[in-house]
């Protein structure tokens, strides 16, 4: 048995998301399945600390599921010696079409080639998170490969493993639903979904 396939086991046992990553559901799962119900102490699960000031205003523009896998990332870098700050969250569809224009027909770079409708930003399940020393922001280092590690390792997508627009700032949760689909197809029916105003991941 491989340690995914364990770790799919407990989070199967203890109705969690089966998803063969350890992130805070699962640990939540398991602090309560184990160390309140050793100590007798009543069931109510701890919530994590929350992270600094400026990350906590864009998680909160996150998916609720999001949220806490956002927060567990910028603790792990700290853990890890590496500062980063969440720096952007949800965006609406106009916030997303006036990015795709920068560099195009505004000025600036360009920065984006989503339009408004067709980034993962625009439903809440993504995030993108700077890498700082102090309080300078450093655009580019190396750290941010070891924050796409540790962000993988919690179940996070990392969009620094992408194959054609590498993406190291982003990082983005799945659907369950959403498992076998291609971006494309996950997003068309996000826009569906959302379009309807059904939920994101149920």
């Amino acid at each position: 048995m491989t340690l995914e396939e364990m770790i799919t086991a407990v989070q199967t046992a203890l109705g969690a998301e089966p998803d063969g990553k350890a992130g805070p559901e699962t640990w939540s799962a398991i602090y309560k399945a184990v160390v309140l119900k050793k100590s007798g102490a009543k069931v109510v699960v701890p919530e994590m600390t929350a992270a600094d000031p400026r990350s906590e205003k864009s998680i909160a523009t996150l998916a609720t599921e999001v949220q806490p896998l956002a927060r567990a990332l910028v603790h792990k870098a700290a853990a890890a010696g590496i500062t980063i700050k969440v720096i952007s969250g949800l965006r609406t569809f106009d916030e997303q079409n006036a990015l795709f224009a920068q560099g195009r027909t505004t000025p600036g770079n360009i920065v984006t080639n989503a339009r408004g409708g067709y980034s993962n930003h625009n439903f809440g399940i993504a995030f993108d998170v700077g890498v700082f020393e102090g309080n300078k922001y450093l655009g580019e280092s190396p750290k941010y490969k070891a924050v796409g590690a540790l962000g993988m390792d919690i179940g996070l997508e990392w969009g620094g493993s992408w194959k054609t627009i590498v993406d190291e700032p982003h990082f983005q949760l799945r659907p369950g639903w959403a498992n076998d689909l291609t971006e494309r197809q996950m997003l068309a029916e996000l826009r569906d979904r959302v379009g309807g105003g059904g939920p994101v991941f149920a």
